[in-house]
């Protein structure tokens, strides 16, 4: 009986660790990191991803809306950032546009600066996420 598990796990290993190698094989992978719930007033959530020529942050929320904004290496980017709380945000750079700050881990945040709560979604995609 063990014997016969220890086969089955190391087939799933070996087929995992070739799915690996062709993944590593194709370029570096990414995976969109996402966020979704609700925020109390004051509260912040971020997301982080490396980007190496594109990343793009989309954003929603209820009620009131929320404060949206990109950071590279830990400081907003200029013109990223949303004018006041607002219910849908959008921000894309590319190593092709004037204001790329560079490769490097960008990260995306939601704050409700608002005085009731409100339901987010955050994503951040890089890369070959973004079309």
């Amino acid at each position: 009986m063990n014997r016969r598990t220890t086969t089955v796990m190391g087939v799933a290993f070996a087929a995992a660790s070739a799915a690996g190698l062709a993944l590593s094989a194709a370029g570096p992978a990414a995976a969109s990191q996402f966020y979704g719930g609700t925020l109390h007033p004051g509260e912040q959530r971020c997301v982080q991803q490396s980007a190496q020529h594109t990343v793009r942050a989309d954003g929603r929320a209820t009620g009131q809306g929320a404060k949206f904004k990109l950071q590279y290496q830990g400081a907003t980017v200029p013109g990223t950032g949303s004018p006041g709380l607002v219910t849908a945000y959008a921000a894309e750079l590319r190593d092709t546009w004037a204001g790329w700050p560079g490769a490097g881990d960008y990260t995306a945040c939601v704050t409700n600066n608002g005085t009731a709560d409100t339901n987010v979604r955050l994503t951040l995609k890089t890369d070959g996420e973004v079309t």
